[in-house]
């Protein structure tokens, strides 16, 4: 879950007391307000009120120009959720009609595993293991959602013929940054080819997470369960496999910090006998992961050479995309199709 660095004490508790009395929600003081760290985002405060724990999730107190409207989209998302099997955390309450906007969630009980693994999981391999089709099992899970429930939530329509163009479009648009010399990114033309040489020709739209991977999942403390599926701010009606695809190019490695994690291919697997989504083009949704990912982050290191963030981050995620663009050669070149 994103949140960022924030005084407490800026946020109106008397306003929001007003607002929950006004929802029918417990009353009493708002006592144990504590920020929730992870992140640079949207700002996330934990507190109880009424003998009830609640999370608080609103937009930094400088908002960014779209943070309202993420925070709406978040809520409807979390709403339509609720009612669903869906790991997600559970929205209590939302103000999406005035500003500032913001909602109140349920905390989740569970731990991420990109900060470290718990008991029993640090110590058991089949739970590890199972960690990993469990992530896939939460996502068919998100794919079974009817997209009506989220009316002119996204464009479906043309949605796998935009994406290679638009991200070509987007890397173009790092060369107005002075002092970016341009991608140096081997096989870049030659995976934007083989992107629009074997694009599906038809997809069953969904509910897309849009930014599915494993730090965006906290696990139950009693074993391999997906406690909650995190951070909806990417989330559209879209190309659901393209969720599955940016899983597999996000996939940890073993030495990473989950070891004995599933491979790629069980995973794959796993998801195609829970879902009747058709996964025959599976190694393109990876490699179109790779692709548009791999872009975004070449964004940073253009900014980075442009004195615009730091050159030490911004070599690191050029060195992360040139990964990127190597695992999309694997992917093409049938890693999916081995054990």
């Amino acid at each position: 879950m994103t949140s960022t660095h924030i005084d407490v004490g800026a946020i109106d508790f008397g306003a929001l007391g007003a607002w929950m009395d006004a929802q029918g929600l417990p009353g009493g003081v708002i006592s144990g307000a504590a920020p929730v760290l992870g992140g640079t985002q949207n700002v996330m405060v934990r507190f109880e009120r009424g003998g009830t724990p609640y999370i608080l999730r609103r937009p930094p107190l400088h908002a960014r120009q779209k943070s309202n409207e993420v925070l709406r989209r978040e809520a409807r998302v979390l709403a339509v959720l609720r009612d669903t099997p869906v790991p997600a955390p559970r929205l209590v309450a939302a103000q999406t009609a005035d500003e500032p906007v913001f909602y109140l969630m349920e905390p989740v009980d569970g731990f991420n595993p990109s900060t470290g693994l718990p008991e029993p999981h640090a110590s058991d391999p089949a739970i590890r293991h199972r960690m990993g089709l469990e992530a896939a099992a939460a996502l068919a899970e998100l794919g079974r959602v009817d997209p009506a429930a989220l009316p002119g939530f996204g464009r479906p329509d043309g949605f796998l013929e935009r994406q290679v163009p638009r991200w070509l479009k987007e890397l173009d648009s790092y060369g107005r940054l002075d002092g970016y010399p341009g991608p140096d990114i081997p096989h870049l033309a030659e995976t934007a080819e083989w992107l629009e040489r074997h694009r599906p020709a038809a997809f069953t739209p969904g509910v897309m997470h849009g930014d599915y991977h494993f730090a965006n999942l906290m696990f139950a403390h009693d074993g391999p369960r997906v406690a909650a599926i995190v951070d909806w701010e990417m989330c559209t009606i879209g190309d659901p496999l393209l969720d599955l695809g940016w899983l597999l190019a996000t996939w940890p490695s073993n030495n990473d910090h989950v070891p004995g994690l599933p491979q790629p291919a069980e995973l794959v697997a796993y998801y195609t006998a829970l879902s009747e989504r058709d996964l025959s083009a599976i190694d393109w949704y990876a490699v179109l992961a790779c692709f548009k990912l791999g872009i975004v982050l070449e964004g940073s290191h253009a900014r980075a050479c442009a004195g615009q963030a730091p050159k030490d981050i911004g070599d690191l995620l050029h060195a992360t995309t040139l990964a990127l663009f190597a695992r999309a050669q694997e992917f093409m070149e049938g890693l999916l199709d081995r054990p």
